[in-house]
């Protein structure tokens, strides 16, 4: 990605013009300087952002293939089968003080069999009438309840399946959850870590902005 350092300016009607975040043209004399020179830092500050960018993106594809080939290494010297899914892996130094965590994680999503487990529930709900713990009709109505990104929380749902209820109903409607469950993608998350001497904990090495 090109990021140019300074503000684009054109000429326009005989007129020396700059962009404006609509589409338009302003005439550069009617751009304050503040807003210059907000401009000014923004471009030089990404122009940098851009960089380290492609520098993690490197970074992460040097990691990934590094990893696999250590695996594949280890697969020969024990004569297990090569590829396949990839799980979680933990590397360390011999002296413990380095270590890197390869974490798979699969985003989850539910299936059409979720409304009928809501059905069941609700019937369970009506059977059990007055005999109903409130506590746990506020966490049925919490869990299929609509969060602001317009999804239905995973764990909240999937929670449901650890309440201990003895009701074949309900045993219906928890297969109904599993069932519905869906893995929509899977992402690997690379995380190292170095071990702090004073707390002899282990501190993550922050490779974002929030947590540098």
């Amino acid at each position: 990605m090109n990021i140019a350092l300074e503000m684009p300016v054109c000429e326009v009607g005989g007129a020396p013009c700059t962009m404006d975040a609509k589409g338009g043209y302003i005439p550069v004399s009617k751009v304050k300087p503040e807003h210059i020179e907000e401009d000014e830092l923004v471009r030089r500050l990404a122009i940098k952002a851009v960089a380290i960018n492609e520098q993690l993106v490197g970074l992460r594809a040097e990691i990934f293939d590094d990893v696999a080939a250590f695996r594949s290494l280890l697969a020969e010297q024990y004569g297990a089968k090569k590829g396949g899914a990839k799980g979680n892996i933990t590397l360390s130094t011999i002296d413990g003080s380095l270590s890197l965590i390869l974490q798979v994680s699969d985003t989850l999503a539910f299936g059409p069999e979720l409304q009928v487990a809501k059905e069941l529930i609700d019937g369970c709900i009506r059977k059990w009438a007055e005999g109903t713990n409130d506590n746990i009709r506020v966490l049925i109505d919490d869990a299929f309840q609509v969060e602001k990104t317009g999804k239905i929380s995973t764990d909240r749902v999937l929670g449901l399946r650890r309440l201990n209820i003895d009701d074949p109903e309900w045993s219906r409607a928890m297969d109904a959850i599993s069932d519905a469950v869906r893995v929509t993608h899977t992402k690997t998350h690379a995380r190292f870590y170095q071990r702090n001497p004073q707390t002899e904990e282990n501190d993550r090495i922050a490779l974002d902005l929030a947590n540098a």
